[in-house]
C-alpha cells in the first residue's frame, strides 16, 4: 500500500466513523487517557465533570456496586454521586492521570472511602493501582516544575529505577539492562521513535508537555516494537479559561564549570577545557476556547539561541557553533459533542546549525584564522489527527492517523577540497598542525518519515474489560551519503610495528621500517528504503473476583524491510506475543497489591539494514604502511596527510561492492525476529495517606538476536561454498542462494548450520584447517528494585529508589557501546566466530548498584527548595585482543596473544583469554542536583524563578574507557620480549559533563 492510498483509507475510515457514532460519551486511547474505577451501592450514578473542560460523563454501578469511567482524558474532574436522581454526599476532586485507573470508592452515604486515596492539594489521587499490572512512573509537568530535572524528556526518562545512561559516545538511555537501541517513545500516541538507528527520538520543548508516563516493564500489548522501555508523553491542551504566560530558560557559559583536559604520559590527548555553551531559550503560549465547552486550543512558540563551542582533542581548531531556529507546536480539541472529539497535534522542531571552524592555539588561547563552515539541518513537522468516540457507554473507538519527520543533513564548505584525518591513540605522532583541511567527514543527508495509523477499541463486557485493535506504520528513508575530500574518503591511522598484523579481513601485516599503517575508506550509499510495521492486539481485563485481576494479552506482529528498489527481501509475520498478568488487592480495599507478569516483546529491524545491505553501497577499505606527515596548506592554513606506503593486504569491498548483490544469498530466508522475554513479580503497599513502597523483582532473557556475519564456508563444499556476509541469527540454521555443486556458482538454496559451521580457517599460508560455528547471542537482565514515595501535601514530597541488578551474557543488543559501534543491527560481534568466541559475562549497561533520590520542601508559599540525586556503580571494563588461537584471522575477539606473538606459525603464538569485564570496572558516578525556587503571585500573573544547579559537586568522572587492549598481534618493537599492548588501554574518553546552572522565569496569566 503506497503512502498516498494509505492517507486515504486512514481518512475514510475516520470520516465514517464520524458518522456513525455521535452517541453519548467520550474515549479516548489508553496510551493518551487514564480512568476512575471503583464501588459504590448498585444502581447509583456516578457523575463525572472535567473542571478545565466542562467534558461530562455518567455510569452507573452495577448490580455489584463496580462502575467504571473508562478513557478519560488526562485532566482534573469532579466526581458526584446521584441515587434517585439526587446528589448525596458532597463532590470530590479526582485526579485522572495518563495511562492510570484512579480508584474512588463511595460509601451508601456518598462519602469517598479515603483508605486507599491520597489528597495533593484538592484532588483525589490513587497511589496504588489494584486494576493495573504494568510496571511505570507517572510524573506531571507541574511536579517537574519543583525540581531541579534537566529540560528533556531522557531526564525525565532517567528518573525512573533501572534506567541509565548509555555508555558510548552515541548516547541514548538504557532500560533495564537493554541497549539504547531498543525503546520507544510516543506523543499523544504518536510513535517518534528513530527509526533508522532505533536511537533517539523527535522531541519537544519542555514547555509542550503535560504529564509523563515512563514505562519499564510488564506494559500493555498495544504497545510493540520495543524489548527496552516505553516514554510516553502527553501535550498540553486548552480549556474553558483563557491563559498565557512566558518563560525564560537561560544557561550561560560564565555558569558552568570548566571541563577537565586529559593527560597520558604528560602529553595532552583530550582537550575539553575550552568547550562550553549558551543557551537561551524564551517559551511564549496561549490557551483558551474558541468555543466554550467545545473547542479549545494551545499554542506555544520557542525562540532559541543555542552556541556552543568546541575544540578538537588536539586543541589545534576551534569550532563556533550557533543555531537560532524557532519551534512552534501546539493542540486543538473539538468536542463535536459531548461523546465526539476531534483532537490534533501538531509541532515542527527544525533546525539549522551553523559551525565556523578556526585555527586555534592552546597554548596562547589565541583564535586564528577561520578555515570551514559547517552546516547541520535536523528535525521536521510531526503531526496526529485523533477521532474518539462511544458507541455505547460500554463500547468506546479511537482512530489516528499522523505523520513524524526526522531530516539530518550535513555538508561543509571544504566537501570538495579536503579529506578528514583521523588519528587513532597510539599512533605515530601528529606534527603542530591540524589534521587535515576539514573536520567534516561526511557529506549526509538523510529524510526520514514514518507515517501512522491505528485503531484502539474498548469494550466492557460484565466482568470483562476486553481491549482490541491494530496499527500499521510506513517508514520511508531517502538517504545521501559520502565522505568529504578528493576521492571521497576518509583517513585512519593507527598504531602497528613492523611485522604486526592489522586487523582487516584481506590480511597483511606492516612492512619492515614502518611504525603504523593508515586505512583510506570509501563509504558511499544513495537510496529511497522503506519497511512497513503492522500489529493487531486483543486483550482481556478480566475481574475474576472483586479482588483479583487476570490481564490476558495477545499481540501479532509483522515486518516487512524494502530494498532499494522497494521489492521485499527481509519480511517476518506470525509472531505472537502473548502477556500474561495479574493483581491481587490483598486486603480488598485498594490499598495494597501483589502483581506480575510474564510477556514476549519483539524488535523490528531497523532501516539502517536496509540501506547499508539492500541498497549500492561501497565500503571500499584500502590499508597502506603509513610513510609519516606530509604538510600542506589551503587559505594560509596549514594542515597534515598521512604520506602512504606500500599497499597492505588486498582492497577491501567485503561490506559493500557499490552494486546490490542478489539478497537471496545476503539475508536468511528463515530468519527469526529479535525477541525478549520478561518476568516480573511486585508488591506495592500504602503505609498511610501519604506515604507508600513497593519492590519488584525483574527477569529479562534476549532470545535472539540478527546480525551480519560472514559465512566463508558450507558443509558441501567447505571453503569452495564461499556466500559472504549474510543478514541472519548467529548460531542458528542460515538458508540462503548458494553454491550446492561446488562448482563455483550460486545456483539453489543451501542451509549452513550456523552454531558448528560456516567459517573457514586458514593459517597465516592460507592453508585451510577446517571450519568453525558462532556462539548463540545471550543476554539476561536480572533485578530487584525497591522504591519508597511521599506524596506531595503543598509542603514537601520524597521519593527514594534503589536498584540492584546484573546484565550479563556476550551480546549488549543490536549495538555494541563498548566498541562505540553504532549501526544497528550491524555490529562486528558477529562477523567472525572469533569476535564472540567465550564472551561472556558482564555487559556494558551492566550497573550493579543505582540509586535515585529526589525531593523538595516548601520554606513558605513563596520559597521551595529540592534536590536529586542519581549515583550508579560502574560499567564493566573489557580488554580485547584482535586475534585467536585457531587460525589467522585478525579483527576483535576475547583472546590476548602473549608470547611469540610474530611466530610466523600460528600455532607457535601463545594466547590467553581475556574475560568480558577482566580488567574491574569504571567508577561510580555521583550526580547531585539542587534548587531554589521563588514564586510569587501579582493580581493575575503568578512568577515563579527558578535556579537550578547540575552535577553540583563538578564530578567528572569516567564513564567510557579505550577497551582495545591489543590492536595488533606483534611484539613490542622497543622490547621484542614483551607483545605489542596499547598504551591508551583503560584511558577514559567519556566524562560526567562538568557543572552547569540554569535559571529560569516564568509569568502565567
Amino acid at each position: 500500500m503506497n503512502g498516498r492510498i494509505f492517507r486515504k483509507a486512514t481518512l475514510y475510515m475516520a470520516l465514517g466513523a464520524c458518522m456513525a457514532s455521535m452517541v453519548p460519551a467520550t474515549v479516548w486511547a489508553q496510551n493518551v487517557a487514564g480512568s476512575v474505577t471503583g464501588r459504590a451501592s448498585a444502581g447509583d450514578q456516578i457523575v463525572i465533570t472535567n473542571t478545565e473542560t466542562g467534558l461530562t460523563r455518567s455510569v452507573t454501578a452495577d448490580s455489584s456496586g463496580n462502575y467504571r469511567l473508562a478513557q478519560l482524558p488526562v485532566g482534573n474532574y469532579s466526581l458526584q454521586t446521584n441515587r434517585d436522581g439526587k446528589a448525596i454526599g458532597q463532590p470530590v476532586q479526582v485526579a485522572v492521570t495518563l495511562g492510570n485507573a484512579t480508584t474512588v470508592n463511595i460509601g451508601g452515604d456518598g462519602a469517598v472511602n479515603m483508605a486507599a486515596v491520597q489528597v495533593i492539594g484538592s484532588r483525589i489521587v490513587t497511589p496504588v493501582d489494584v486494576s493495573s499490572t504494568e510496571s511505570a512512573l507517572n510524573i506531571t509537568a507541574e511536579e517537574l516544575r519543583r525540581l531541579p530535572v534537566d529540560r528533556n524528556v531522557s531526564s525525565v526518562a532517567l528518573m525512573a529505577p533501572g534506567v541509565s545512561k548509555g555508555e558510548s559516545s552515541f548516547g541514548g538511555i538504557s532500560f533495564g539492562g537493554s541497549s539504547v537501541a531498543e525503546n520507544a517513545t510516543y506523543i499523544n500516541g504518536l510513535n517518534v521513535t528513530d527509526f533508522y538507528n532505533r536511537n533517539g527520538f523527535s522531541e519537544a520543548p519542555f514547555g509542550f508537555y503535560r504529564e509523563f508516563q515512563v514505562k519499564t516493564g510488564g506494559y500493555s500489548v498495544e504497545f510493540g516494537r520495543t524489548t527496552g522501555g516505553v516514554i510516553n508523553a502527553l501535550a498540553r491542551s486548552g480549556g474553558n479559561e483563557f491563559e498565557s504566560g512566558a518563560e525564560l530558560t537561560f544557561e550561560p557559559r560564565a555558569w558552568q564549570s570548566e571541563a577537565k583536559d586529559r593527560y597520558f604520559n604528560g602529553e595532552r590527548y583530550l582537550t575539553n577545557s575550552r568547550d562550553n555553551y549558551s543557551s537561551t531559550k524564551l517559551d511564549v503560549w496561549a490557551s483558551g476556547p474558541l468555543i466554550k465547552d467545545r473547542l479549545f486550543f494551545f499554542a506555544m512558540y520557542e525562540a532559541r539561541a543555542f552556541d556552543p563551542w568546541n575544540t578538537n582533542d588536539e586543541g589545534t581548531t576551534l569550532t563556533k557553533n550557533h543555531s537560532g531556529n524557532g519551534f512552534w507546536g501546539g493542540t486543538i480539541d473539538w468536542y463535536v459533542t459531548d461523546s465526539n472529539i476531534l483532537s490534533l497535534m501538531a509541532f515542527s522542531n527544525k533546525n539549522e546549525s551553523v559551525g565556523d571552524v578556526y585555527g586555534y592555539d592552546y597554548d596562547l588561547t589565541q583564535v586564528g584564522t577561520k578555515r570551514n563552515e559547517i552546516y547541520s539541518d535536523t528535525g521536521g513537522d510531526n503531526w496526529a489527527l485523533t477521532w474518539t468516540s462511544n458507541f455505547t457507554d460500554n463500547l468506546s473507538m479511537k482512530l489516528m492517523y499522523g505523520e513524524n519527520e526526522r531530516s539530518t543533513f550535513t555538508r561543509s564548505l571544504l566537501d570538495l577540497e579536503c579529506n578528514r584525518v583521523v588519528r587513532a591513540s597510539g599512533a605515530p605522532a601528529a606534527p603542530s598542525v591540524p589534521l587535515g583541511c576539514s573536520t567534516n567527514s561526511t557529506v549526509f543527508s538523510r529524510d526520514d518519515t514514518r507515517e501512522q495509523a491505528r485503531a484502539d477499541f474498548e469494550w466492557s463486557l460484565g466482568d470483562h474489560l476486553l481491549r482490541f485493535g491494530f496499527d500499521h506504520e510506513i517508514n520511508t528513508s531517502e538517504h545521501i551519503q559520502y565522505y568529504a575530500g578528493p576521492g571521497a574518503i576518509f583517513y585512519n591511522v593507527y598504531p602497528g610495528s613492523a611485522g604486526s598484523s592489522i586487523p582487516n579481513p584481506p590480511g597483511g601485516v606492516v612492512p619492515a621500517g614502518y611504525s603504523g599503517y593508515v586505512r583510506a575508506r570509501r563509504n558511499e550509499i544513495f537510496g529511497t528504503f522503506e519497511s512497513t510495521n503492522s500489529a493487531w492486539y486483543l486483550e482481556d481485563n478480566w475481574s475474576v473476583t472483586d479482588n483479583l485481576v487476570l490481564n490476558l494479552g495477545l499481540r501479532h506482529e509483522a515486518f516487512d524491510n524494502k530494498d532499494g528498489e522497494g521489492n521485499t527481501y527481509i519480511e517476518m509475520d506470525k509472531m505472537w506475543a502473548p502477556r500474561l498478568g495479574f493483581s491481587l488487592d490483598v486486603k480488598g480495599d485498594g490499598t495494597t497489591k501483589v502483581f506480575g507478569n510474564i510477556g514476549r516483546y519483539f524488535l523490528p529491524v531497523a532501516n539502517v539494514i536496509n540501506i547499508k545491505q539492500a541498497g549500492a553501497l561501497l565500503d571500499e577499505r584500502t590499508y597502506y604502511a603509513f610513510d609519516g606527515w606530509e604538510i600542506r596548506e589551503l587559505n594560509g592554513n596549514q594542515y597534515a596527510v598521512p604520506r602512504l606506503g606500500p599497499q597492505i593486504g588486498t582492497v577491501d569491498v567485503s561490506q559493500g561492492d557499490g552494486t546490490v548483490g542478489d539478497l537471496r544469498s545476503e539475508v536468511d530466508r528463515d530468519m527469526d525476529p529479535v525477541y525478549q522475554d520478561e518476568l516480573i513479580l511486585g508488591f506495592q503497599t500504602m503505609i498511610n495517606d501519604k506515604w507508600s513502597w513497593g519492590v519488584r523483582g525483574i527477569y529479562r532473557r534476549l532470545e535472539n538476536a540478527i546480525d551480519d556475519m560472514e559465512i566463508s564456508a558450507t558443509g558441501q563444499c567447505g571453503p569452495d561454498g564461499y556466500v559472504g556476509w549474510v543478514m541472519a541469527n548467529p548460531g542458528e540454521d542460515v538458508t540462503v542462494w548458494g553454491d550446492t555443486d561446488c562448482d563455483g556458482s550460486a545456483d539453489g538454496w543451501i542451509t549452513v548450520d550456523t552454531s558448528k559451521e560456516g567459517w573457514a580457517m586458514y593459517d597465516e599460508n592460507d592453508n585451510y584447517l577446517g571450519q568453525r560455528g558462532w556462539e548463540k547471542p545471550k543476554r539476561t537482565y536480572k533485578a530487584l528494585e525497591f522504591q519508597i514515595d511521599r506524596a506531595w501535601d503543598d509542603k514537601w514530597e520524597f521519593n527514594a529508589s534503589y536498584t540492584l541488578s546484573w546484565s550479563e551474557g556476550n551480546a549488549e543488543g543490536p549495538v555494541n557501546s563498548d566498541t562505540n559501534f553504532s549501526d544497528t543491527g550491524r555490529t562486528e560481534n558477529f562477523d567472525d566466530p572469533w569476535v564472540n568466541l567465550n564472551g561472556e559475562g558482564p555487559l556494558a549497561n551492566d550497573h550493579r548498584h543505582q540509586l535515585k533520590l529526589r525531593g523538595s520542601y516548601a520554606l513558605n508559599e513563596n520559597w521551595q527548595v529540592a534536590g536529586t540525586l542519581d549515583a550508579r556503580s560502574g560499567g564493566p571494563i573489557t580488554g580485547f585482543g584482535t586475534g585467536n588461537p585457531y587460525d589467522a584471522t585478525r579483527y576483535h575477539s576475547y583472546y590476548i596473544c602473549v608470547a611469540n606473538c610474530d611466530a610466523a606459525d600460528i600455532t607457535e603464538q601463545v594466547y590467553e583469554l581475556s574475560p568480558r569485564g577482566g580488567y574491574g570496572r569504571m567508577p561510580w558516578t555521583f550526580d547531585l542536583g539542587a534548587s531554589v525556587t521563588y514564586l510569587k503571585s501579582f493580581g493575575a500573573a503568578d512568577l515563579s524563578v527558578k535556579f537550578a544547579i547540575y552535577n553540583l559537586l563538578d564530578h567528572q568522572r569516567t564513564t567510557r574507557v579505550d577497551q582495545e587492549l591489543q590492536p595488533s598481534v606483534g611484539m613490542n618493537e622497543d622490547d621484542p620480549t614483551v607483545p605489542q599492548l596499547n598504551e591508551f588501554f583503560g584511558q577514559g574518553y567519556g566524562f560526567q559533563a562538568p557543572r552547569y546552572a540554569q535559571l529560569i522565569v516564568s509569568v502565567n496569566f
